[in-house]
């Protein structure tokens, strides 16, 4: 239990007292996780913000009952927002099970704060690193904010140590049965632990680095390739540049489904062997009195109809919306054309917008950001491999 500093005594119980009085503790709590949340940007401890978290859980469509993990769970915004939504809809407290994970002690803390302050039930998992080991049990839902790029990751440097131990070979990690990720990025790590934690019918919404959608480094371009072999891409939307708190770097939203067939109780539409590319790089609005920008509830609206349409997917009954692609927009593709273009999950390869002298400036700029990242990987894998052979002498 953390012991206040001496003469603190005095404001925290002064600050105790104002919450309780607090008629709505929620907002409250929210505010003070968006400012802890500007604070600990730098050192990874943020939090997703509110129109991304509702963007998410909405893509992911969580329903009573279903298993909702979220293996870096930060202050728990994701499996928040998963309770209201499923709440909003079964008008009734739900019986989702809900699991956080987070490597960090004081802010896993603070997610049980979080649940705790709202009456929500979650299990959040002693402080530890999610990488390490692959999840014991399936889950319908995976939510994750990951962090970009990770190098410090541990499961490279676990198979290293087994590697070296005497007595018969442990087994293969079941998470990457054909190539282990590359140790210079924890970026294909993540994503096939979240594809091995999925029940058969589950789905996954992530945030991951734009180089990962479209790198031509053949380890990340493999596994591109296996993820279209198992059919399990639904959906790539690449989101606004600085709607996030943490990062300036352009980032996509990807969404996994183990069974994009046509079903009762899902969609009408059989979308297997098919992927919905979204641009929505320039659906965004400005902060107000701030530099600062947003999704903003319009364009996570926009965002989660389109992606509904094309599931054919509808909600109290309402007629399924027809999909059309747009130009600019969306773009529904089949994994062979995905395959003929060295499979690149870039939703702005494939969504393009009309021809336009600003519209080929924006293109050239971007595949020079996409190069220039692509080289920077290159150069992490090639430092890494240079002091392997060191270590040797």
């Amino acid at each position: 239990m953390p012991v206040p500093p001496p003469g603190s005594e005095g404001p925290l119980h002064a600050l105790v007292q104002a919450i309780g009085s607090t008629q709505r503790v929620g907002p409250l709590l929210d505010h003070c996780l968006r400012d802890l949340s500007a604070d600990q940007a730098d050192g990874s401890h943020y939090f997703t913000p509110g129109d991304m978290a509702r963007l998410m859980v909405g893509a992911a469509v969580p329903r009573d009952r279903h298993r909702v993990l979220d293996p870096v769970c930060g202050s728990g915004g994701l499996l928040v927002e998963s309770h209201r939504y499923v709440r909003e809809r079964v008008e009734l407290n739900p019986t989702m099970s809900l699991h956080g994970k987070e490597q960090h002690a004081h802010t896993s803390q603070v997610a049980r704060m979080n649940f705790a302050v709202r009456g929500i039930t979650a299990h959040v998992f002693p402080p530890g690193d999610s990488l390490a080991e692959p999840e014991r049990e399936p889950h319908d839902i995976i939510l994750a904010n990951l962090p970009f790029n990770q190098r410090d990751w541990a499961p490279e440097d676990k198979m290293e140590q087994d590697a070296r131990r005497s007595g018969p070979p442990l087994p293969a990690d079941p998470r990457w049965p054909e190539e282990p990720p590359s140790r210079g990025s924890a970026n294909s790590a993540w994503i096939q632990h979240i594809a091995h934690a999925l029940a058969p019918a589950g789905r996954a919404v992530f945030l991951m680095a734009d180089s990962v959608a479209n790198s031509r480094q053949p380890v990340t371009r493999r596994l591109r390739e296996r993820l279209l072999r198992d059919d399990l891409v639904e959906c790539v939307i690449a989101l606004p540049p600085r709607v996030f708190g943490h990062t300036k770097a352009p980032a996509c939203l990807w969404v996994l489904n183990r069974d994009k067939s046509a079903r009762p109780g899902w969609g009408v539409l059989d979308r297997r062997r098919q992927v919905l590319f979204v641009n929505a790089r320039r659906a965004f609005e400005p902060v107000p009195e701030s530099r600062a920008r947003r999704l903003g509830d319009k364009n996570t609206a926009l965002i989660l109809t389109t992606l509904a349409a094309w599931r054919g997917l509808s909600e109290d009954g309402a007629a399924v919306a027809p999909y059309n692609d747009a130009a600019g927009w969306s773009r529904s593709c089949s994994t062979e054309e995905i395959a003929d273009r060295g499979y690149s999950l870039m939703p702005t390869s494939y969504a393009m917008e009309p021809p336009s002298p600003e519209r080929d400036t924006r293109s050239r700029v971007e595949q020079l950001k996409l190069e220039l990242a692509d080289q920077i990987e290159q150069m992490r894998d090639l430092e890494l491999r240079l002091l392997d052979v060191l270590e040797e002498f």
